[in-house]
């Protein structure tokens, strides 16, 4: 009896154990094919509106897991695996994406390419101890109130006064609006950019909102249209654009079309056609102005690795974003020492690093410390720099 009470003793005393540890919040244990390793989500779209975006960004980040695939842990050296979902492009997918990252114990998350997602997943980073760092999730409220939630990318009244400056500068006196009714980022661009052009004394004249899905932009146009506007302003996503501009030029409007970073996607020309040639877009990154030797050797690098995932060689700047943002979680787990949310997210605030796309720290409220943007075009079918542009 004495014998079976100590084994019945031995075996709860196990059980619980093994229910601690897989209770524990901590990946510091965690062990593949014998290596040490530490886990990195990857929050971001790949199916659905934003999905070809989303794409681009899990390029860059499994590029520079490619090229950076260990860490140093207060001298050890530990593996990086990415745990990849999906967040549909859906707000409600976003919740359950995030779930699954915190069940999976990943110690830092990327993105995620659109800011509505990225809002509607902050809280539950934040409640899990887990930092994300975004890449292209301009909108301010992807930050505010969470101090868990970083990005490397500028904010949208940032682009937004970048392309009202661009507008003015190039004789802009009436603007038309085109937003997405219900998406955080396309409201959020529209209307900085409008507060900006209106200072500058430009004059707003029609500002219209379409559905998620919508593909008939005619009646919306032909309004836009009779205003008779310089340039029109239509951040949007990538499978929204290029309807709006193909059906634009079908109606005779000749006016600039513009809009944002989501617009820098081959897709867009590809769909839009000859339309989409004198478009104008903000964006983070231009492959022929490397900032420094880090962004030359992700060039060169990048270029032969799309090629073998058989993709379009032009690098997009969303893609160098998600490098940037995997850059600055190694930095910040190395200062931190340890695989612990709160000790990674203490270190963030700290982190300075020379980035693909320049230079990268974090203010106050976890955003990145940027004041350029470059501006470009599409010619001949082609993305085309046009000049690069600071606030006022």
């Amino acid at each position: 009896m004495k014998l079976k009470k100590v084994f019945a003793l031995t075996m709860a005393a196990c059980l619980s154990a093994s229910v601690i540890a897989g209770c524990s919040s901590s990946p510091q244990s965690a062990k593949d094919n014998g290596e040490k390793i530490i886990k990195i989500g990857v929050f971001e779209p790949t199916t659905g509106e934003n999905g070809g975006g989303g794409m681009q960004e899990v390029l860059g980040m499994r590029y520079a897991n490619q090229t950076h695939p260990t860490v140093k842990i207060g001298g050890e050296e530990y593996k990086v695996k990415l745990v990849e979902v999906d967040n549909k492009s859906d707000k409600t997918e976003a919740v359950n994406a995030a779930q699954k990252l915190v069940s999976e114990k990943v110690s830092v998350v990327l993105g995620s390419y659109g800011s509505g997602v990225s809002i509607a997943a902050g809280q539950i980073f934040a409640d899990a101890k887990i930092p994300a760092i975004g890449a292209s999730c301009t909108n301010p409220q992807v930050t505010q109130g969470n101090d868990f939630y970083f990005r490397v990318c500028f904010l949208d009244p940032f682009q937004g006064t970048v392309m009202a400056n661009y507008a003015n500068d190039n004789g802009a006196k009436k603007a038309a609006i085109i937003t997405q009714l219900g998406d955080d980022y396309s409201s959020g661009l529209g209307s900085f950019f409008k507060t900006a052009f209106t200072k500058l004394g430009g004059t707003i004249v029609s500002e219209e909102q379409f559905q998620t899905n919508q593909t008939d932009f005619k009646a919306i146009l032909t309004n836009i249209k009779a205003q008779n506007p310089d340039i029109i302003f239509a951040p949007s996503s990538i499978t929204s654009a290029p309807l709006i501009i193909k059906q634009a030029r079908e109606l005779g409007i000749t006016a600039t079309i513009a809009a944002g970073d989501t617009w820098e996607n081959s897709t867009i020309i590809e769909n839009a056609g000859d339309s989409a040639n004198g478009i104008v877009l903000s964006t983070f990154f231009d492959e022929a102005e490397p900032a420094n030797d880090e962004a030359a050797s992700f060039i060169s690098g990048f270029k032969t690795y799309l090629k073998e995932q058989k993709q379009d060689e032009i690098i997009p700047a969303v893609s160098a974003l998600g490098y940037d943002a995997y850059l600055c979680a190694l930095k910040a787990i190395e200062t931190a020492g340890s695989t612990d949310g709160t000790a990674i997210r203490d270190a963030l605030k700290g982190v300075t690093i020379d980035g693909v796309t320049g230079n990268i720290s974090f203010d106050e409220n976890g955003d990145a410390k940027k004041d350029m943007a470059f501006i470009k075009t599409v010619e001949d079918g082609k993305f085309k720099f046009l000049t690069t542009t600071t606030v006022k």
